[in-house]
């Protein structure tokens, strides 16, 4: 009997005495599910912190905005402009706080490498301008670390 793990490497089980290999490939497909149910836990996770970064920004609470960002967090806009958290932060003070629009997150896809992941997502945003709705809706690139244990953004580009 031969065991395929992961397309790359084949086991050959006949090697093995039957009472080790007969619960080998159980195992490794238990191992595998587990894998892929913590994967699917840190992506929730990921897309929730992206979520409050975006909702904190939505409605300029620096408190949620440091709680979610790393000290090197590095911002560029949909127009281009590079800042750095110090002036993301400045420009969220809550006495700068204009009528926010609604906002909707979806579309979110996430990819991890590591301790090191990419999430992106559509950011919709629909406000009240002289009584007619206005929605327009741009995308978010965001980088995220791993640092003491808790996710932290350290990058976010608008499209």
């Amino acid at each position: 009997m031969t065991l395929t793990w992961m397309n790359t490497h084949e086991i050959d089980l006949s090697a093995y005495p039957r009472h080790l290999s007969s619960p080998l490939p159980c195992l490794l497909g238990a191992s595998c599910r587990i894998a892929s149910a913590n994967a699917a836990n840190v992506d929730a996770e990921l897309v929730a912190l992206v979520q409050r970064h975006a909702q904190a920004q939505n409605d300029f609470d620096q408190l949620a905005l440091k709680a979610t960002t790393a000290h090197n967090d590095v911002e560029i806009s949909p127009l281009g402009a590079v800042d750095g958290r110090e002036k993301m932060l400045s420009f969220h003070a809550p006495e700068q706080k204009p009528a926010s629009p609604q906002l909707r997150f979806d579309e979110p896809v996430v990819r991890l490498f590591g301790d090191t992941a990419l999430i992106s997502a559509r950011l919709s945003y629909c406000l009240d301008q002289d009584g007619a709705a206005r929605t327009f809706a741009l995308r978010a690139g965001n980088v995220a670390r791993l640092v003491d244990q808790q996710w932290l953004l350290v990058s976010a580009q608008y499209m």
